[in-house]
Formats: structure tokens, C-alpha cells, sequence
């Protein structure tokens, strides 16, 4: 009885968690600015019923995405494995709210070309404290949740909702996408991120930080092990404040699209990553920083 009860109470939560994702993300597609989506998206919707599945797996190509809402690509279909990584290897990203999955390739991509990485006076002071220990895909669904964890004094919208947390594990599983874990000395997890590999090219997916400048100390760990294993690029979609600050820059779509195909054919194989105790992570000068 006790397990039946258990049971009932984590499945009331689950539809209490799916109320408040269906409101919050209405609410967010409400504002201004996102009034027009919907056409949009009826429009996407409209074409995959004539069109059918053709066998593409994508309903248009990066350079054929809306304007309106900028860059989407396709709705619907299963996020297997299998066509997150042909998302990736094209550009394309999946990314939603509420309703069937949106897929995209916006017409500006913010990103970070390795050697322009900037690392602050204060930030190489705390990599040179070794208050934290840095690690690799040790983490992957824990670091998928705290990314998921409400912001102080924002609304408790996220778009990684427990279908993406089980499709982006899988990718993991199968070696694709990875985890930065950051631990303080009591083995708590302070900070990192988890992103997608294709390619020379490193996908970001989502950052956080319960301790100040930890996911900080997630990003520079994993771009100087990029940088050394071939990488040339770390991209983080949208533009924002944080990722400005981080050295990310605005460049076109057809910019990052010749990107992706150039490096097609760089970066590791799939498979778990380790960290690299050789190198030096306080002491790395991109681009010939001084």
C-alpha cells in the first residue's frame, strides 16, 4: 500500500510539473514579439501533410528555414539518437517548450571560435586555487537536471523537459553528447554544462552555476581540451549576455553552415571523455593572449 501510494504521489507531481510547463510556455509564446509563430508553425504543419515523410529527415534544409519564427526547420518526429546526431551534423538543433518538438537553424548563430576565448584575471585565480575538481562525463543526467533547476527569482520555465532529458541521455549513451562536471572538495556539484560533439564543432546546450563563476570554470576546462583535440568552434545558439560575455560573437547562418560541413570531419570519435591532468587550464593563452 505504501509503494501504491508513493507511486500515485510522484505521478501527481508529474502531471502538476506538466500543467505548469504547458502554462509557462504559453505564457512565453504570448509575448509580442512571438505572436506571429503560430502561423508559422501552421505553416510547417500544413507542409508536412503534403509532403509527407520523404525520406529527409528534416522537412526543409538550414538555408530554406522561416523568417517567421526565425530558423525552424521542421516540427514533430522522434528525437532518436539516430537524428540527433543528423541534426547536429547539419546545423540543426531541437528545442520547445510546449506542443510537438520545434527544430531549428536561426539566422544568427552566437558562437565562440576557440582561439578568441577569453579568460578573466579573477577566473584564472580561482582555476589556480583548485577549489574545484573538473570532470568529464561522469554526471550526465544530474548535470541535464540541475540546467533544468528554476533561476533565482525567474519563472520556472525550461525547455529541458523530461523527453529531452531522456533523448539527450541516449545521445549520451552512444557516446555524442557530453557532460563538464565541476565538484567542490565535499564531492557536491557546483556548476558545468552538457552539449553535443559533431564534427570540429561543440554544441552547448545549457550551462549553470550553484557556486559563483562554476560554470565558468566548466566552460574554459572544456574549450582547452577542445582546442587541443582538434576543435575549432563551441556554439551556444542564441545570443545572450553570459555567452557574450564568455567571447561569443554573431555570425550568419550560411557562415556557421560552411562551418559545419568544412569541419565535417574533425573532433574525436564518439565515446566517453576523460580529462586531461597535462594540461594546463589557468596557465592556457588562446590566440596568443597576454
Amino acid at each position: 500500500m505504501a509503494e501504491r501510494g508513493e507511486v500515485k504521489r510522484i505521478q501527481g507531481l508529474a502531471e502538476t510539473d506538466g500543467l505548469l510547463r504547458m502554462v509557462y510556455g504559453l505564457a512565453y509564446a504570448a509575448r509580442p514579439r512571438r505572436l506571429m509563430h503560430p502561423l508559422g508553425f501552421a505553416r510547417i504543419g500544413l507542409e508536412r501533410l503534403v509532403r509527407g515523410r520523404s525520406g529527409e529527415p528534416f522537412l526543409r534544409a538550414p538555408e530554406e528555414a522561416l523568417a517567421t519564427p526565425d530558423g525552424l526547420v521542421d516540427m514533430g518526429g522522434p528525437m532518436t539518437a539516430e537524428r540527433l546526431v543528423e541534426a547536429y551534423a547539419r546545423g540543426i538543433f531541437p528545442w520547445c517548450h510546449v506542443g510537438p518538438v520545434k527544430w531549428w537553424a536561426p539566422s544568427q548563430r552566437a558562437v565562440l571560435f576557440l582561439e578568441d576565448s577569453r579568460i578573466e584575471k579573477n577566473l584564472r585565480r580561482l582555476l589556480r586555487q583548485d577549489r574545484y575538481s573538473v570532470t568529464f562525463d561522469r554526471s550526465f543526467r544530474e548535470v541535464m537536471e540541475a540546467c533544468a533547476e528554476p533561476r533565482p527569482g525567474r519563472p520556472a520555465l525550461t525547455w529541458i523537459s523530461p523527453r529531452f532529458m531522456d533523448a539527450y541521455e541516449a545521445l549520451h549513451e552512444a557516446g555524442h553528447a557530453h557532460s563538464v562536471e565541476v565538484r567542490d572538495k565535499d564531492g557536491n556539484l557546483t556548476g558545468g554544462l552538457y552539449g553535443v560533439a559533431s564534427g570540429g564543432i561543440f554544441f552547448t546546450e545549457s550551462q549553470f552555476a550553484r557556486a559563483r563563476d562554476t560554470s565558468k570554470v566548466a566552460f574554459v576546462t572544456l574549450n582547452r581540451h577542445l582546442a587541443e583535440w582538434g576543435y575549432v568552434l563551441n556554439d551556444g545558439k542564441d545570443m545572450t549576455g553570459h555567452l557574450a560575455a564568455l567571447g561569443m560573437r554573431n555570425i550568419p547562418r550560411a557562415e556557421f553552415g560552411a562551418l559545419v560541413h568544412a569541419h565535417a570531419g574533425q573532433g574525436r570519435a564518439p565515446g566517453r571523455w576523460e580529462i586531461d591532468p597535462s594540461l594546463d587550464v589557468a596557465g592556457w593563452m588562446p590566440g596568443g593572449e597576454s
